[in-house]
């Protein structure tokens, strides 16, 4: 085993120092260097965010070529047939590199939904699919919440009525992350309303060129766009494109969400993880001259503190994997954690730049931290809001009463 990552870890490195440039120092900046390192947060100009979608197809592209762009995967879908402790190795080596941010592509679709097709779709529909999603032609998104069926998800209400070999489907999906560049969509749709809510349920493949999909942007604080509203009119499905049995999307949508979790709750290694590593916001006080404030360094300190506790969580999933064996609650307990470290560091940066942080004048630590400082109170919410996430721990972990649902 230790070869054989050896081995594998210079086939990557070989591949990155052929196709990209090492990546930049983001840990020791000084006052007055401009700072990309928050990109991930930054709401894009519409044109701006086209070339950043383009550049990540390209990218994934050029991995997929070289045999990068799905690691884990099947061979008989493109992949490489190999275990997630390669996937792991691979970010850490790539981190090390300046290549497309790749997020809009493998948080929804490659993380999340790629899984879930390869689990529960008919083998041409994974043929026509799996290889062109991590290809990079092909983006996904998740149409799962609706304005009356958010943490709730069970209470979709999104119809849909067979007719011979077609599906007809009507409703509004909401908060649909990159709807606006998919391809296809993942729904989740109500086919049977009188029977038990998780019962029946049936999810589907959308097509998102298919007549009567039409996609709304949602305006957020940050003055991005970076969430739809989904609306979907007399869309017709044919029936190779659902997902599991009929009336058994509940499945399917477990399937999704706990790769979901896995997804949102990993630390990462990328400009995000960069730019909020201790380094970074040491950084940051020594940029503001604010290191000599001892309330601030406190909070550091604590901060760095759970930070490390995150780290040695996913750790302990990561030895899970290397024995074979399925993490357990570890994920869930990370996602909690890795919201609320991000949160709370925005607040810290916002404390130690004043009034700075509403400036744009492009110098570093400006504009990009107004945007995290908006952003974060997403990261609460996307993948199971703490509140779910919370109970699902105090009944599954700790054994606590249920709690009461209508």
């Amino acid at each position: 085993m230790a070869d054989d990552m050896q081995d594998f870890a210079a086939e990557a490195r070989a591949f990155l120092d052929a196709h990209a440039p090492k990546a930049p120092d983001r840990t020791a900046p000084t006052w007055g260097e401009g700072d990309d390192s928050m990109a991930y947060f930054s709401s894009l100009p519409p044109e701006a965010e086209r070339e950043h979608v383009q550049r990540a197809r390209d990218w994934q592209r050029v991995r997929h070529e070289n045999g990068f762009g799905w690691i884990t995967g099947p061979v008989e879908y493109g992949g490489r047939g190999l275990t997630p402790v390669h996937d792991l190795l691979y970010d850490a080596i790539e981190s090390e590199y300046d290549v497309a941010d790749t997020g809009v592509l493998s948080v929804i679709g490659l993380g999340m939904i790629g899984p879930t097709i390869l689990s529960h779709a008919q083998p041409h529909i994974k043929e026509r699919w799996l290889p062109a999603m991590y290809r990079g032609d092909a983006i996904a998104c998740q149409l799962f919440s609706e304005p009356g069926a958010g943490s709730d998800l069970a209470s979709v209400a999104t119809k849909a009525v067979r007719e011979g070999d077609h599906w007809v489907l009507n409703g509004q999906k909401v908060w649909t992350s990159v709807a606006q560049h998919s391809q296809i969509g993942l729904a989740l749709t109500r086919t049977d309303p009188d029977a038990p809510k998780h019962r029946g349920i049936t999810a589907f493949l959308v097509p998102m060129d298919a007549p009567g999909v039409e996609v709304r942007p949602l305006r957020q604080m940050t003055g991005g766009a970076d969430f739809n509203e989904v609306f979907l009119t007399d869309v017709r499905i044919p029936d190779d494109h659902r997902l599991g049995e009929v009336d058994g999307g509940w499945t399917v949508a477990l399937t999704t969400l706990m790769n979901e979790r896995a997804t949102v709750g990993s630390e990462g290694v990328g400009p995000v993880a960069a730019a909020l590593s201790p380094d970074h916001l040491s950084a940051l006080m020594r940029a503001t001259w604010t290191w000599d404030d001892r309330a601030l360094r406190a909070r550091l300190a604590e901060l760095l503190v759970d930070a490390l506790a995150t780290r040695y969580l996913n750790n302990r999933a990561l030895r899970t994997l290397r024995a074979g064996g399925t993490p357990g609650p570890e994920m869930s307990v990370s996602k909690l954690m890795y919201g609320q470290n991000l949160t709370r560091a925005a607040h810290f940066v916002s404390d130690a730049l004043g009034p700075r942080i509403i400036a744009d004048t492009g110098q570093w630590g400006t504009y990009a931290w107004s945007e995290l400082l908006l952003a974060t109170p997403a990261l609460r919410i996307l993948g199971g809001t703490e509140e779910i996430m919370k109970n699902i721990l105090a009944e599954r972990v700790l054994g606590l009463p249920k709690e009461v649902r209508s």
